[in-house]
């Protein structure tokens, strides 16, 4: 089986999700976004990750090539093949399926917080109780017939569901502990502005990195399910 993991930022990758993939049997391939996939990738390929990444779905002026992603993406979604988008991935998913993409009210969610995570969450069950890490400043407004099935203070939606085969995760419980050095110099430009206690997210990284290390190892698993 044959996973296609489209990217925005290398370093915002497939993190701890890729080793319960290729227990699964898939082969992972990354693109960059930027790079379109082909009609006929969107719709053939046995999954489809689509990762995070500093810019929006409000930002199609800027960088025509989302146009493309979302075309594929709504493709996907209209075959009903899997398909799981992680933080932008997830915006974009919901913006494909005519929901709506805005600015967060609160400012910035980054950082550590456990999720509110609703009875018919699925596999995110798993996450019950458990810190994730939050890096986002955009809120997503789901469309009629699409419900939320996380959320935090501030974010109605964390997590959505569409059948069995796609879910988007506003937060990032694909995050590799050990690639934090990685997204902090990444995002240092964003860090700064958002006024980010950077030893803060070090020392919390440290106390609740391997948690969500398993949490979400566990999420992917029942997933592919």
């Amino acid at each position: 089986m044959n996973c296609i993991a489209l990217y925005h930022v290398a370093f915002e990758n497939l993190g701890i999700f890729a080793a319960p993939l290729q227990e699964r049997g898939f082969s992972i391939t990354y693109q960059h976004a930027s790079q379109p996939l082909s009609q006929a990738q969107w719709a053939e390929a046995d999954l489809v990750v689509v990762l995070g990444g500093p810019i929006g779905v409000n930002d199609v002026d800027l960088y025509p090539w989302l146009n493309d992603e979302i075309d594929g993406i709504r493709l996907r979604l209209q075959l009903k093949r899997p398909l799981l988008g992680v933080c932008l991935g997830a915006q974009l998913m919901a913006f494909a399926l005519g929901g709506e993409v805005v600015a967060r009210e609160a400012g910035k969610e980054i950082g550590w917080s456990a999720l509110d995570v609703g009875v018919d969450a699925g596999p995110l069950r798993h996450l019950q109780g458990v810190p994730v890490l939050h890096w986002h400043g955009d809120n997503i407004r789901l469309p009629d017939g699409v419900a939320s099935v996380a959320a935090t203070a501030g974010t109605p939606c964390q997590a959505f569901m569409v059948g069995d085969h796609a879910l988007g995760i506003q937060f990032h419980a694909e995050f590799e502990p050990e690639a934090l050095e990685q997204w902090l110099t990444g995002h240092a430009v964003e860090l700064h502005h958002a006024g980010v206690d950077l030893r803060r997210l070090r020392e919390d990284t440290q106390c609740y990195g391997a948690g969500l290390a398993d949490a979400g190892k566990a999420v992917i698993r029942d997933w592919l399910k």
